[in-house]
């Protein structure tokens, strides 16, 4: 960790929360499905509508393919959400994915792959890499979280591109960066 380590304000988040630890989701599919509820949402909503999900249904995808529309809609998936986990659901089961389909893939061709299926941009082919995949040099500069963090620590006037630059300083540990950040937020 020492390319975090030589960064003075990251250091110190190191001192602050120990060590972080990036674990592989134990089922990529539900974690899929957190990361889409997750979108352009508070994490207070979205951890809502998670428990709702996670109670009323077998988060798998075909019973997820199965579900009655109305239903999810009433467990806090708005029409979209819907469409998205659906699409992410039919991926998994026509692509077979699994952590050994990504496991030869680099980075850009998880996210360009992923990305393929509607509803899926670069910030959750991102929580994918990080939290399904449990890749370690990952920089998600689209997370709100990671930006706000970045300007309160280092700069109000940075830009995401500038951000970019900055965290080129922390491969290869820019995932474990990102949790760092986002514990400074919170």
């Amino acid at each position: 960790m020492e390319p975090l380590r030589s960064d003075p304000v990251m250091a110190e988040l190191l001192d602050e929360h120990g060590p972080l630890e990036l674990v592989p989701a134990d089922d990529p599919f539900e974690r899929f499905v957190v990361s889409i509820l997750r979108q352009q949402v508070s994490m207070a909503s979205a951890e809502a509508i998670r428990e709702r999900v996670f109670d009323r249904f077998e988060v798998a995808p075909r019973p997820i393919l199965d579900a009655d529309e109305a239903a999810l809609k009433e467990a806090g998936l708005s029409r979209q959400k819907v469409e998205y986990v659906r699409n992410v659901a039919e991926a998994f089961l026509e692509r077979e994915y699994d952590h050994a389909y990504f496991a030869g893939m680099d980075d850009d061709a998880v996210v360009d792959e992923l990305t393929t299926i509607r509803g899926v941009g670069d910030w959750t082919a991102k929580m994918f890499l990080l939290f399904c995949l449990g890749r370690e040099d990952v920089f998600p500069v689209e997370d709100l979280g990671i930006r706000s963090a970045m300007r309160t620590l280092y700069d109000e006037e940075l830009s995401r591109d500038a951000m970019v630059d900055h965290a080129a300083r922390w491969r290869p540990y820019r995932s474990y960066a990102s949790l760092y950040l986002w514990r400074a937020t919170e």
